[in-house]
């Protein structure tokens, strides 16, 4: 063992029994690696030992080791990375403005079990034969998922999402050219007059981001039920009860799952309900309650708006064999009011590539749709449709049609 090591298994045994958590007592690791490392000087004045060539890098890397992620710390401080994926120990990923990156960083075997282990040990959740896929949120807020072997073919699959720079506001999203100013203003509307939106896209689109700021537009006075399989919409509104699934025990008991808690959602008086992310058979549950006059959210992997509402159509059909597309295609056509569909170009920029509005009519089992807004040359431009319940922006006293056809200039 070298002196960092000797150092890092110390300070180690000094945590175990000081029976902390030390990713999340930072003030108190501090303490103990500030004490390990000034008697360690202590020591080597008296010649006991061979003196720290640099002090302060070595309480670095012992607050990383012991407190954070060990080699994988300085890419969770690089406020530029948004994902970090390990695939084997000579292959360190990291994604920089929606860019994968191969780093230089290698790991052992040992240090990557020891990550995982370390960032388990908060979140309540397990790793093991029985259960090889964890998902989970870490306290920085980053959303971890691992996969062992043998399902994973030799090594550990590692992958801790960041989420950085988070938009709150669709404003800020223009900013950013993810969208026009004139598409903004039309969905901030449509969110104030409740309309059921669904955002769709691939993997790393910028789902859950967009959908963050599309809340942002809910009213302040409305109360906001959230459901999630892990925590991570985070939202700033005033009244919010964000709840996430839970895992089933060693004995197999005490499982929450997504339909478990759209249910319950409707017995806690919202006024909206969001889905951080409609995968399974949910997806009727969430049908059902938004066809009961309650608006809401959620978003869904898809690769174009049609192909979400093909979604939308076949989920529900998991929930059991009493469930037919003769009862799913209206219900999604009624229920639903917009998709909008995120996709990211090849130099890493997210974007809004169409917006399209059901109609509520179903024609031969085929939901009828109109391109509110589409890409046409790398651009967003306005299309040829309209949303649906054109009456409920009347209410909030906003013409549609005047909102459609001007071209505006983002006002926050």
């Amino acid at each position: 063992m070298n002196t960092l090591e000797t150092l890092e298994a110390h300070v180690r045994e000094l945590v175990r029994e000081d029976g902390f958590d030390p990713m999340t007592d930072k003030s108190r690791l501090h303490e103990l690696v500030s004490s390990t490392i000034e008697q360690y000087e202590r020591m080597a004045i008296l010649g006991k030992v061979i003196p720290l060539t640099n002090p302060v890098s070595a309480s670095r890397f012992l607050m990383d080791a012991v407190g954070g992620l060990g080699k994988l710390q300085q890419y969770m401080d690089d406020p530029d990375v948004e994902e970090i994926w390990v695939n084997s120990p000579e292959h360190v990923f990291v994604a920089r403005h929606g860019i994968p990156e191969l780093t230089p960083t290698v790991l052992t075997r040992d240090e990557i079990a020891r990550l995982v282990e370390t960032m388990l040990g908060s979140t309540g959740r397990r790793l093991d034969l029985s259960t090889p896929f964890v998902d989970a949120m870490l306290p920085g807020g980053e959303r971890l998922h691992v996969v062992i072997p043998d399902i994973t073919r030799r090594d550990m699959s590692v992958n801790i999402r960041k989420f950085v720079a988070r938009a709150q506001r669709l404003s800020e999203l223009v900013s950013r050219g993810s969208l026009t100013a004139q598409t903004a203003q039309f969905l901030e509307a449509s969110v104030r007059a409740g309309l059921n939106i669904v955002v769709s896209g691939a993997t790393g689109a910028g789902k859950t981001t967009f959908l963050r700021a599309l809340a942002g537009a809910i009213p302040p006075k409305e109360r906001i039920i959230t459901v999630e399989e892990v925590f991570e919409l985070n939202l700033a509104n005033r009244d919010v009860v964000a709840m996430q699934c839970r895992q089933a025990n060693l004995e197999g008991y005490g499982e929450i799952t997504m339909r478990r808690l759209v249910k319950e959602s409707l017995r806690m008086r919202p006024d909206r309900i969001i889905v951080g992310e409609v995968r399974e058979a949910e997806a009727l549950d969430l049908l059902i309650a938004l066809n009961s006059g309650l608006p809401g959210m959620a978003t869904l992997h898809a690769n174009a708006a049609r192909d979400a509402v093909a979604k939308l159509s076949t989920l529900p059909l998991l929930a059991g064999e009493n469930v037919t597309a003769h009862f799913v295609n209206p219900a999604v056509a009624s229920a639903i009011d917009l998709i909008v569909h995120l996709d990211r170009d090849v130099s890493g920029q997210r974007r809004v590539r169409e917006i399209c509005g059901l109609t509520g009519r179903v024609e031969e089992s085929r939901i009828e749709m109109s391109a509110i807004f589409k890409t046409v040359d790398g651009q967003l431009v306005r299309g040829e449709g309209y949303p649906p319940k054109q009456e409920a922006y009347d209410r909030i006293g906003i013409s549609i049609h005047r909102l459609l056809e001007t071209s505006v200039e983002w006002a926050s």
